[in-house]
Parts: C-alpha cells; sequence; structure tokens
C-alpha cells in the first residue's frame, strides 16, 4: 500500500462548524496539517510549492517547515534539478521512520494486528485466538496483542489504532458491541493508559472507509460495505467520514429487508445480515451448482441493491464499495446489485456509479486503523 501520488484531493475540515473561540495554536494546528496533509500525498515538495498549495504565506511556511524538520517528521532532500531561478530545496515527509500499531477486531475467533509504516506498508504481523473471550478478558487481550506490536516496531510509534465492532463514538468509547459484551466501554482510554501511547479507536466499517480512502484510491463520497461474519457500511462524504447522530450510521446489516425472515443476532427477524453476512451465503450455496449458486447469489444482490438504492440516491455516492470474499460477492451477487441499483434510482444517481470490489482486501481494516492514528496526530487523512 503507498500513499497516493499528484497532488492531493483530500480537503481538512469538510463539514465543520465552528464551536468556539478560535485561537492561535487551533490556527497553527490546522496549517501545520494541510503541510503534513499535502507532504503525504504529493511527495517531496519546495517551500514556495508548499505556499502555494496550501494558500499560506512563504513565511509561514519557513516556520512550520522548521518546527517539522526540528521534531523530524520532515526531512530536506536536496535541490530540484532543472527550472528556472535559483534551485529550490525539496523537502518531504520521513513515511518510513515512524510507525503505527493497527489491530482489526472485526474478526469473532482472530484478533489481527500489525506494524506499519505512514504509508501503510506493513513490516510486522501478530494474531492471537480470541478463544471465545469477551467484556474484561477481550480487552485484556488486545492490550496483550497491541504491547507485543510495540516490542515489534522498531521505529518510534505515533499511536495505536484499532478498528472494532459495535457502535464507538469519536472518543473511542464502546458504546454497544453486544457479541463482544462490550457496554459504554471508554476502549481507547483504557488503552491510552495501559499503553502509554494515544489510542484511537472506531467502527470497523467505519475504519475499512478509511482505509479505502485514503490508501486504496476511493472517491471522496462512497460507502464500503463490509461482509463477513456480521454485515456494516462505513460512509465517506465530501472527504469526511459520517458519524451520524448516535455514531450508528452505517448500520445498514439491520436494516429488515425481509418480513417474518430468519431471527438475527440484534434480536428482529429479516435483517439484511440474515441474507448477506458470509455464513449465510455459505449455507444458501451449500451443494449447488454453479448455475444454481448464482441464482442465489444474485437474489440476494437484487435485495441489497433495493436496501442501497435510497441511501446512494439521498447522497449521491460517488461509487460502492464491497468488502469480503470475492467468490461469493464478486460475480452474480455484484452483478444483480449493480442492475438493481440502476433499476430503482434515477440515472443522473447511478448511471456511472460503479459497484466494486475494495482493493485492500484483509487488510483494510489494519489500514484503516492506521489512518484513525495519521489524522489525529498529524492531521493527515
Amino acid at each position: 500500500m503507498t500513499a497516493t501520488t499528484g497532488v492531493s484531493r483530500r480537503a481538512l475540515g469538510l463539514g465543520l462548524r465552528a464551536t468556539a473561540k478560535v485561537l492561535p495554536e487551533h490556527t497553527r494546528a490546522h496549517n501545520r496539517s494541510m503541510v503534513l496533509q499535502h507532504l503525504f500525498h504529493a511527495g517531496p515538495t519546495s517551500r514556495a510549492d508548499l505556499a502555494r498549495a496550501t494558500g499560506l504565506t512563504r513565511v509561514t511556511i519557513s516556520d512550520l517547515v522548521a518546527a517539522l524538520l526540528a521534531e523530524g517528521l520532515v526531512e530536506e532532500l536536496g535541490v530540484r534539478k532543472g527550472g528556472v531561478g535559483k534551485p529550490a530545496m525539496l523537502v518531504g515527509m520521513r513515511t518510513e521512520e515512524f510507525h503505527v500499531v493497527a489491530l482489526d477486531l472485526s474478526d469473532e475467533s482472530v484478533m489481527r494486528g500489525a506494524v506499519l509504516t505512514l504509508t501503510g506498508e506493513a513490516v510486522e504481523r501478530r494474531s492471537l485466538d480470541v478463544a471465545g473471550r469477551t467484556g474484561d478478558d477481550l480487552v485484556d487481550l488486545v492490550a496483550r496483542l497491541a504491547r507485543r506490536l510495540l516490542d515489534d516496531a522498531t521505529r518510534p510509534v505515533i499511536g495505536v489504532g484499532l478498528g472494532s465492532p459495535g457502535v464507538v463514538d469519536p472518543a473511542g468509547r464502546v458504546v454497544e458491541a453486544p457479541n463482544r459484551r462490550w457496554a459504554d466501554l471508554p476502549l481507547a482510554a483504557i488503552l491510552t493508559e495501559r499503553l502509554g501511547l494515544p489510542v484511537h479507536v472506531a467502527n470497523d466499517a467505519d475504519t475499512a472507509a478509511l482505509g479505502e480512502y485514503t490508501y486504496g484510491g476511493a472517491a471522496d463520497s462512497m460507502l464500503v460495505l463490509t461482509v463477513g461474519q456480521g454485515v456494516g457500511a462505513g460512509i465517506i462524504l465530501d472527504g469526511a467520514r459520517v458519524h451520524g447522530a448516535g455514531n450508528a450510521a452505517g448500520e445498514l446489516g439491520h436494516v429488515t429487508v425481509v418480513d417474518d425472515g430468519a431471527p438475527c443476532a440484534c434480536g428482529r427477524r429479516g435483517c439484511l445480515e440474515t441474507l448477506l453476512a458470509v455464513p449465510a451465503l455459505r449455507r444458501a450455496t451449500a451443494g449447488l451448482d454453479a448455475e444454481a449458486a448464482d441464482a442465489v447469489l444474485a437474489g440476494v444482490g437484487r435485495v441489497l441493491g433495493t436496501a442501497l438504492a435510497p441511501v446512494v440516491s439521498a447522497l449521491n455516492l460517488g461509487e460502492v464499495l464491497l468488502s469480503g470474499p470475492a467468490d461469493l460477492l464478486d460475480g452474480a451477487l455484484r452483478e444483480a446489485t449493480t442492475q438493481t441499483l440502476r433499476d430503482r434510482t434515477m440515472r443522473a444517481v447511478s448511471a456511472h456509479l460503479p459497484v466494486r470490489m475494495a482493493t485492500l482486501d484483509e487488510d483494510v481494516v489494519l489500514a484503516g486503523a492506521a489512518v484513525l492514528v495519521l489524522a489525529a496526530q498529524l492531521g493527515v487523512s
């Protein structure tokens, strides 16, 4: 995984409204983030080009670059060759000189983690069997895996990111994750205290969306549908992650799609998850020949397209990504979803809307967990 090249299309602070007096330190932090954001996505740049790209004065850029050089986050890379006038000194981020620890808790049986560079390259991987642990025992296991990964890191670690099932608020508090027996759990605060480093936690599907957005080249307005033991969705709208009023945006897996359908883990019947989750798809296609299996998968795709149509129309999304087993999703199911979306929405909304597979595969939550840290600590997304 590498950072996107070319001029960054990521805008900082989209959709934010002022809630308090803006202090000088806030302005400086915002300017610092703009510089790092540009260097992360565009690569080595001269101070003059940084000023033009960010709209900041050259004096401000010089001060910011000097501070970032002192912190060791950027370095001077030599004079740019060619051009007219005085040769320009290029500066770039030291993306290989810092690490992020990322954890993926989306699987009920195995917890996965990695040490990543700032550009998302995995330098060490570990996993631990969950072995049925829930509640405080599972928190202890998360802390154990994080400590092992911190020991594996060979560069300074700027923070720990974690993608968790359930409803998670912006402070990293797990409001509700029934299958993990977590409720009103300040997971980020607990782990920050235990590990002695900033820890950032978000819903696993939201985290997957961040990973595809920053490292996978996804559109500025898109939805990632994660299909595994359950079904969830992460939404990026105009470059900003959508939280929702109760931090539960994207809970599409628990939308009722079949009256009097199969029982769901949420306590209701006929939820999308009862048809689309991997165990349900495996059961529905077990023992069928290819043609019959495709017919079943197409039927689920039509249900999915029907559920997605109002979401796609309301948000005018640029693309929909499916994250999960390609043998189940990338074929009859994806094609039927695409056609149903086009049948049920205005042409202006869906005529050119791609429904495609996510690009980061099983690493998508780990990549997004790294972005949680980059965004919080450096202002980079």
